[in-house]
């Protein structure tokens, strides 16, 4: 089995409470429903800062700004894909890039 880690980036916040409530219960099912697939269900992420290759700091994120990630067990990138589709991430109009990672 391979580790795939899911980025998130995009997405919403809920307006109120109860739907707070809602999401992290869609969350909470989808975690469940991947059983041993979930290896690390991960954490959204605050503040950031990039180094350049010349060493230089910012307080920007190269890029688009990922805005948390999971990390996932699977046979296949493909079938990471699939298990990665079910995510609540993507109903609050975010988008997941799906890594597979590399034996060293």
């Amino acid at each position: 089995m391979t580790k795939y880690v899911l980025v998130y980036t995009g997405g919403g916040m809920p307006d109120t409470p109860e739907e707070g409530a809602k999401v992290m219960q869609a969350w909470r099912n989808w975690m469940g429903s991947l059983g041993e697939g979930l290896a690390d269900g991960g954490n959204p992420f605050g503040n950031v800062k990039s180094i350049a290759s010349d060493g230089s700091v910012s307080d920007a994120p190269i890029g688009v700004r990922a805005t948390g990630y999971s990390v996932l067990t699977a046979d296949s990138l493909d079938a990471a894909v699939k298990m990665a589709k079910g995510c609540p991430h993507l109903q609050s109009g975010g988008q997941i890039s799906v890594y597979e990672t590399m034996e060293m």
